[in-house]
């Protein structure tokens, strides 16, 4: 009971101060655990506990430095201009149509099922779109995280590839029956994003001005003046398109470990498009601090879930949390799975989620004539909110891409994150994929 109390107020204490932003959530991730896992005892085993989170997330963080760079200097040398240029002629200065493009090309790239890989390819794309428009970036972060959110509950995605392995099912029992469900999540996201660029447009004060023609071509004439033309290599365009597609097919292949191929694919980057050292130096130096602020803090977190896992405070908040499910609920423990994957996949890993407390619930649930497959089905629900934790290496990536702060981030996207879960369980209650 103690190591239960010992993490809620732990994680309680840590939200708390990077929400109202007290200290920075670098800081909180470091000093907040220490801080309990002194008040718990356990002084003799912090620097153990916490080398072991750090080893654990040590390749993610390289990653995400290697690759926020390759990005940086991708959109320096103008890959992704053509495409941007392209859009602003379509979307004739209309941030609800860059928004809804932003939602649409998320829920696409996330197929793959890798939330870093979405982040990069949708913030490098569109963020340019965004810095032109003088747009907010948080509704880029919020969108393109909504996108893969629902996206992430594939069979070759993370979440449910535990969830099979913890209960012993296969895609066809849990996947398959949550697709109409994914489907309307995504049509929800789609409409969120047509409600969020309405506000950016009036915000903007553009609603008059998308009525005439002379005035969108001024809008789009301003964006494009924005552009940075001392960097770019437009005579390197098929070059630095062959080479970003070559590094996508080879993550998708796993030729080698992500981290590898992004430290390669950096290095040739860098000496085809700026060949002298002097400008190699410069490109490195305008993204070494968002590849630094990234990675400090997915180090960081890695002492946070290093502390939580090693002092064993995840296992009994576990138990505390099954323990506290009335017996006269029992029938409808799929909806009150459903509901609890939100805080539960938020407060901690989803290893200890889904290896911990989904076999405890799903083993209650079958008392009550509850199946495994359904059981499986409702715990997938909550991931568009599991993608807000600060225990999520690829949220830092985001935001880092997007330039806001975390806590920002979390409260501008928790709405909509959890009306995206509300979509698929009201859809899956509606066709019997979960039984209330």
């Amino acid at each position: 009971m103690f190591l239960s109390l010992l993490g809620f107020g732990m994680i309680t204490v840590f939200m708390y101060l990077i929400m109202t932003k007290r200290i920075s959530p670098l800081a909180a991730l470091i000093l907040v655990p220490i801080v309990f896992a002194l008040i718990g005892g356990f002084h003799a085993e912090l620097g153990t506990m916490m080398l072991a989170g750090v080893k654990t997330i040590a390749p993610t963080g390289v990653m995400l430095i290697f690759g926020i760079l390759y990005f940086g200097v991708m959109i320096d040398a103008g890959l992704f201009d053509p495409m941007v240029n392209k859009t602003l002629q379509l979307v004739k200065g209309d941030p609800v149509k860059i928004v809804v493009g932003t939602a649409l090309l998320s829920l696409f790239v996330s197929l793959d099922g890798d939330g870093s890989t979405t982040y990069m390819i949708v913030a490098a794309a569109m963020l340019p779109l965004y810095q032109r428009l003088g747009m907010n970036p948080l509704i880029l972060s919020a969108v393109t995280m909504l996108g893969s959110g629902v996206m992430n509950i594939t069979p070759w995605g993370g979440p449910t590839a535990r969830v099979m392995s913890a209960l012993h099912l296969d895609a066809s029992e849990v996947f398959t029956p949550l697709i109409p469900g994914m489907v309307a999540a995504a049509v929800w996201v789609v409409f969120a994003a047509y409600l969020l660029g309405r506000g950016e447009r009036k915000r903007l004060g553009l609603e008059g001005a998308l009525r005439h023609p002379e005035q969108e071509a001024a809008i789009a004439g301003l964006a494009a003046s924005t552009e940075v033309l001392e960097h770019k290599r437009p005579k390197l365009l098929w070059f630095n398109f062959t080479l970003t597609a070559a590094l996508m097919t080879c993550l998708i292949l796993n030729v080698l470990p992500l981290t590898i191929l992004f430290m390669i694919a950096l290095a040739i980057a860098l000496i085809v498009n700026y060949p002298k050292l002097a400008d190699q130096k410069d490109r490195l130096e305008a993204h070494a601090g968002n590849a630094l602020a990234v990675a400090g803090m997915v180090f960081a977190a890695g002492i946070f879930t290093g502390i939580l896992s090693g002092t064993k405070m995840v296992d009994a908040m576990a138990q505390s949390l099954v323990a506290v499910i009335p017996e006269a609920l029992g029938p409808h423990m799929p909806v009150i799975a459903a509901l609890a994957s939100m805080p539960f996949t938020f407060f901690m890993t989803n290893d200890a989620y889904y290896f911990g407390i989904l076999p405890l619930i799903t083993e209650a649930a079958a008392a009550y004539g509850v199946t495994p497959a359904e059981m499986a089905r409702a715990s997938l629900l909550g991931q568009p909110v599991h993608l807000l934790s600060p225990l999520v290496p690829s949220t830092y990536l985001l935001v880092g891409l997007a330039g806001v702060d975390f806590g920002d981030h979390q409260r501008f996207t928790l709405k909509w994150a959890v009306g995206t879960t509300l979509v698929m369980l009201a859809t899956a209650l509606l066709l019997g994929v979960i039984v209330f």
